[in-house]
């Protein structure tokens, strides 16, 4: 089966500092993958290099065998690939019902699309703030709203870095429950964060990079029953 996406000796470099040495990455389509490891190590320039914001010096980017390598954001963004950015990124100026109507498009004619309705069903608290401007919100607020906005561009891969990230308990075992729900309803998702517990009960698949190269990946089975990798990559 040909993956979904495909990354193959990817390189990337801010300026003359490389970054990423050779790493390579498979999703397959209904996959739960994760990156993985300490911070600085690469993970998120990955991820920009996936998405087109960070050059790829060399290597190869596909998405259902169609390249992607060197394409501007714009362009991959049509293709398929929705990303949750680290930080969230909310419009200070928006409402939570404009962010989700901005964003909407159903390129690839899905049959129950995600729209604004969609997700206030998905995500009620947003429901009952969605006249709010962005500003307006909680950090757990803005989480779901960065995650709704990326859903109803209803893509083929969904990208979330950091997506807990400083959020209280409560708000971030919602954030995985809605995750799992996703996952179940054949979602493919490539995930960063840093509580590998709950990552292993969602995910399918695991690789950890450690100074922008490839250090270790396998299965949920395999990261959960051997607890000396957490300690050597992750510093758990």
């Amino acid at each position: 089966m040909n993956p979904l996406l495909a990354i193959e000796a990817l390189q990337a470099a801010y300026g003359a500092s490389q970054v990423l040495f050779d790493i390579n990455l498979t999703i397959q389509e209904g996959q739960v993958a994760t990156l993985l490891g300490r911070n600085g190590m690469g993970k998120t320039t990955t991820v920009r290099s996936i998405c087109g914001l960070t050059p790829v010096c060399a290597g190869k980017l596909e998405l259902s065998g169609f390249d992607l390598t060197g394409l501007r954001p714009d362009l991959i963004a049509r293709q398929g690939i929705a990303l949750v950015p680290e930080g969230r990124q909310i419009f200070a100026n928006l409402t939570v019902r404009e962010h989700l109507i901005a964003f909407f498009a159903n390129r690839f004619a899905a049959t129950d699309p995600w729209t604004a309705a969609k997700v206030f069903a998905f995500f009620p608290q947003l429901a009952e703030r969605q006249q709010h401007l962005g500003n307006q919100l909680s950090g757990g607020e803005q989480q779901m709203l960065a995650i709704g906005r990326a859903l109803t561009t209803n893509p083929r891969l969904l990208i979330l870095d950091e997506a807990t990230e400083g959020l209280a308990p409560l708000i971030r075992e919602e954030i995985w429950r809605c995750l799992a729900v996703l996952r179940d309803a054949g979602q493919t998702i490539l995930v960063i964060d840093k509580y590998v517990e709950r990552l292993i009960t969602l995910a399918d698949h695991h690789t950890i990079i450690e100074k922008g190269r490839v250090v270790w990946h396998g299965s949920s089975a395999m990261l959960d029953a051997d607890h000396n990798i957490w300690h050597r990559y992750l510093g758990i």
